[in-house]
């Protein structure tokens, strides 16, 4: 398994991650949680939102998005708070009984100047259908140490 540093990663990288099913009752669960926009749980709510059933709330595929992502546990040692994302866009539902997984890449490598401990690695994260459709992408910032 691998434990990566800052330092062993360059732009261009790319990882991938096996697909999960996303089930009606995980989607209702989250919904119910903490997005209870109706169309997320209730079916005819999501027909008079012109979709054919519910679907999954952009944060619930966010959520999984990320788990998926550090289910890679491609740094152990390294990781550190992270600063953030950007460009976050939700472009198709994730619907019950879909498949879901992620493909991660390295976009930019940036050393730190205050601290040079350590390191950003700027990724974009691409989630995608079983059919191959980005479903989800964001940028995100992943701090790092860096190796000595």
């Amino acid at each position: 398994m691998p434990d990566f540093w800052f330092d062993d990663l360059s732009p261009g990288q790319t990882f991938e991650s096996p697909s999960v099913i996303v089930t009606r009752e995980e989607i209702i669960d989250f919904a119910q949680k903490f997005d209870p926009n109706p169309f997320h749980h209730n079916q005819e709510a999501a027909r008079a939102a012109g979709y054919s059933d519910i679907m999954a709330s952009g944060f619930h595929t966010l959520s999984l998005s990320f788990r998926l992502f550090f289910d890679l546990n491609l740094w152990r040692t390294a990781i550190l708070p992270s600063p953030g994302l950007d460009g976050i866009k939700f472009i198709r539902p994730l619907s019950p009984g879909q498949a879901i997984w992620i493909r991660a890449e390295v976009l930019e490598a940036i050393p730190s100047r205050s601290k040079p401990d350590q390191g950003l690695l700027r990724f974009r994260h691409d989630t995608l259908s079983d059919a191959g459709e980005v479903i989800l992408t964001a940028e995100c910032l992943h701090r790092l140490r860096r190796r000595g």
